[in-house]
């Protein structure tokens, strides 16, 4: 693994994982402040960075982002569910994409589950009824789906039900997920018979696939890695294929590989692992034994 070489550690773990220890701070901390102003100070937070229609009207228009901060605080499994999918997969998510990529998807999944809530929320309220928008799911959806697009068929375990271990390809995860949340929309959140945003982790998931079929595919180096999670045919458009040019460096001493290291490094935690040259890895893989020998 990439990790276990010394090159790798320290410094470079430090900053790749800086981006979601802080949304994990502040997803958490946003909990914490937000019950304790709920239990002591009768203050409803939720109604003020919470996403709701009325919220809205009275020109709240920063709540498609800071909901996504919020939990239930009646329901605790709300916010430890969603922090631990965030972590786990966010583990495996920010090496690929780097930090500032990370940021995007997560920001932009948060707000494309808002927006796409918006109009269903509208259309089922009413006198006693006003759906209000908590919670960081849309975010998970979409880091769950730019997993199984790196990785379709690597198998995860899963504890259903948090008794039994289940084993599963996260291209299957991602489709029986989309199945539910689809078939949960329309026979049931737009007639206002449940209290899951299902019209939110949908649009989550079409932000992580959106963000590697059209962004991370068309910016990185190499073409080897393509989107696991296809559109029906009639819906892609014909990509014009783009000569590459071979990157090549020759490193004769440490102090040339470890200049070599550096700016590999740099462009890992700019646009992820996965931006990397097949040149580029090979450059990691020999500097392990160069710099073992110094």
């Amino acid at each position: 693994m990439i990790y276990d070489r010394p090159y790798m550690q320290s410094e470079f773990e430090r900053r790749q994982g800086s981006a979601l220890h802080w949304i994990l701070a502040v997803t958490i901390g946003g909990f914490v402040i937000q019950s304790i102003l709920s239990a002591w100070f009768k203050i409803p937070l939720q109604d003020y960075l919470g996403m709701s229609v009325p919220g809205l009207l009275s020109g709240y228009v920063w709540t498609p982002l800071t909901y996504g901060f919020l939990h239930s605080t009646e329901n605790p499994l709300h916010i430890i569910l969603n922090v631990l999918c965030v972590y786990f997969l966010g583990r495996e998510v920010l090496p690929l994409l780097g930090n500032k990529r990370f940021v995007l998807v997560y920001i932009a999944a948060i707000v494309l589950g808002g927006l796409a809530w918006l109009p269903v929320a509208w259309t089922v309220t009413g006198p006693g009824t006003m759906p209000l928008l908590v919670g960081c799911s849309a975010a998970v959806f979409a880091l769950l789906t730019v997993f199984a697009c790196f990785s379709p068929d690597r198998p995860i375990t899963l504890l259903l039900f948090f008794i039994l271990p289940v084993t599963v390809r996260p291209r299957i995860l991602v489709y029986v997920a989309a199945g539910i949340s689809a078939f949960f929309l329309l026979f049931f959140e737009v007639f206002g018979r449940s209290s899951i945003a299902h019209s939110s982790h949908l649009a989550g998931m079409a932000a992580g696939w959106l963000y590697f079929r059209f962004l991370h595919e068309r910016t990185a180096e190499f073409g080897s890695m393509k989107a696991s999670i296809e559109m029906p045919t009639w819906l892609k458009r014909k990509k014009k294929s783009v000569a590459e040019t071979p990157f090549s460096v020759n490193v004769t001493g440490s102090r040339d590989i470890k200049a070599e290291v550096d700016r590999v490094l740099d462009k890992i935690n700019a646009h992820g692992f996965g931006s990397l040259t097949d040149d580029e890895r090979r450059i990691l893989d020999s500097a392990r034994d160069v710099l073992n020998k110094h």
